[in-house]
């Protein structure tokens, strides 16, 4: 039955018939059964591209619905809001997934900035939430088109913008 595959394809769950370097989201969401909510795609769109409702916010986080089923989003930052604000907004024991537009000026002084990834799981969460983030996600990144950035964080101190955030967003100015 399956002598039309060829060896560089992977049989999921006997579902369907995936890539090995695919991007999909029904690969992803095999390890933890955990699918997008219908809002993330056209909501992160328009805030990549700073338009209606997003135009000036910083930062979205996002979390697991109450059934762990869904990411959904979480928090949309206010204009005017900055790094500290999206630090401030993240639980002390309860994990989050967050887009940050991080503004900077690069070593020959041009302004610019990055959108980067945060998956922060902190060790004071439950195991079972930390396991499901931890898990899930390459389904959220998956979905956000132009994230190149990544930085996954366990403690407040590993979001210090001076000592750990910039020197991993100005390998990419």
């Amino acid at each position: 039955a399956n002598s039309s595959i060829d060896k560089n394809t992977k049989l999921v769950r006997g579902e369907s018939v995936v890539p090995p370097n695919s991007t999909s989201t029904k690969y992803f969401n095999m390890a933890t059964g955990v699918k997008i909510s219908d809002e993330i795609p056209s909501s992160w769109e328009t805030f990549k591209l700073q338009k209606g409702e997003f135009k000036g916010v910083t930062f979205m986080t996002y979390k697991l619905n109450d059934k762990n089923t869904h990411i959904v989003i979480d928090k949309v930052g206010e204009v005017g809001q900055d790094y500290g604000d999206f630090v401030d907004a993240l639980p002390e024991h309860d994990c989050r997934y967050a887009v940050v537009d991080i503004k900077f000026s690069t070593s020959d002084g041009r302004d610019t900035s990055k959108l980067v990834l945060f998956t922060w799981i902190p060790d004071g969460a439950k195991v079972r939430a930390r396991m499901l983030y931890a898990g899930s996600k390459q389904t959220l990144k998956s979905e956000l088109h132009g994230i190149g950035i990544m930085i996954n964080a366990n403690d407040v101190s590993e979001l210090d913008f001076e000592t750990c955030i910039m020197p991993e967003v100005v390998k990419y100015a």
